[in-house]
């Protein structure tokens, strides 16, 4: 923005310059736009249709000999709503923050992370085998429960709930969410969780 100091020294410029400064606030506005069509505003991961578009590239059939493997967890917070009426909304929002910056520390470089939903996220394993993905989404139940979280002075413990699905080959992303969803609504709070095998 142009404020009305700067406009004696703008208009004393050359017009190269002043043609690359507008073209540098180009770039940035563009580029803020693109982040903000990418990711999500509260919790900086993914948003939900690019993380969908993303996985459903990434496991689109190519040519080149063997499976293309993987793991797709989906992870929701527990007592959310419990924080949310104790605290109100703000420190519910903080809960997901902290939540999210704990998966991402918790995978790999090249694995996705993604909100699916208002208080639902989903992890993409391109490659992982079920070791893998199991030991990956213990860490991340591990990880969280251990994050310092206190609430108006109030210490509290954040517990999320953890299901997975193993694919192979092509898939597409409808049938890995249900296929997880359905894990993640049958495990038990506080317990661990198993990866089902979802058949191409």
């Amino acid at each position: 923005m142009i404020t009305a100091a700067l406009l004696p020294v703008i208009i004393g410029l050359p017009l190269f310059v002043l043609v690359g400064w507008q073209q540098m606030q180009i770039h940035r506005y563009r580029q803020e736009l693109n982040k903000s069509g990418t990711y999500d505003r509260l919790t900086g991961c993914l948003n939900g249709p690019v993380f969908a578009s993303m996985i459903e590239r990434r496991t689109a059939r190519r040519p080149g000999p063997g499976p293309r493997t993987g793991a797709f967890l989906i992870i929701h917070p527990e007592h959310l709503r419990s924080i949310n009426t104790r605290f109100g909304l703000e420190w519910g929002d903080e809960a997901l923050r902290l939540i999210v910056s704990t998966i991402q520390s918790s995978v790999r470089e090249e694995d996705l992370v993604g909100r699916i939903g208002a208080s639902m996220f989903g992890v993409f394993l391109s490659g992982a085998t079920e070791a893998e993905a199991e030991e990956i989404g213990e860490r991340i139940r591990t990880r969280v429960a251990q994050v310092y979280f206190a609430p108006k002075g109030t210490e509290a413990v954040l517990t999320i709930k953890v299901g997975g699905v193993m694919f192979e080959n092509e898939v597409e992303f409808g049938d890995m969410f249900r296929s997880a969803e359905q894990r993640l609504s049958e495990a038990q709070d506080g317990a661990g969780f198993e990866l089902t095998h979802l058949n191409s």
